[in-house]
């Protein structure tokens, strides 16, 4: 009992306020990538931001089968709004990790980097420049 999670008494409520929105946007009941982006205004990215959204909308898409369904989309929304830290960190490290290596390189850091600055609009440094300034400072051990 203890160590269980308590189920939020709005939760009944909430699930169907999800469920209404995600049946309005997407009708069908399977949310493509085209929907995704276009739910999140997100249309119209340089190639490295429609690599990361396309990334993104990959992991959402437990099964692999090309949809997000409504039960993946409430794992996306459970995880984003009521993640613990480290489910949060599994999930950014498994998105940073494109070659599943377990390993986040340079180049997975900066082509993350350029995506997301492309995005938001960022542009005080290049995606580049931060990269090397982040690796500089967390590749302690210098093995890349």
């Amino acid at each position: 009992m203890g160590a269980q999670e308590s189920i939020p008494k709005d939760a009944p409520a909430q699930m169907h306020h999800y469920y209404s929105k995600f049946m309005r946007e997407c009708p069908s009941g399977m949310l493509s990538l085209h929907e995704f982006k276009r739910l999140l205004d997100l249309q119209g990215l340089d190639p490295q931001g429609e690599l990361y959204i396309k990334r993104v909308f990959e992991i959402f898409d437990l099964n692999h089968d090309g949809f997000i369904d409504f039960l993946e989309f409430i794992a996306a929304i459970n995880l984003v709004i009521r993640g613990k830290i480290d489910q949060k960190l599994k999930w950014y490290f498994k998105l940073y990790d494109a070659d599943g290596n377990g390993c986040i390189d340079k180049k997975e850091l900066l082509s993350i980097f350029a995506a997301i600055q492309a995005i938001n609009g960022y542009t005080s440094m290049t995606a580049e420049e931060f990269t090397n300034m982040i690796f500089q400072k967390i590749d302690v051990n210098g093995d890349g």
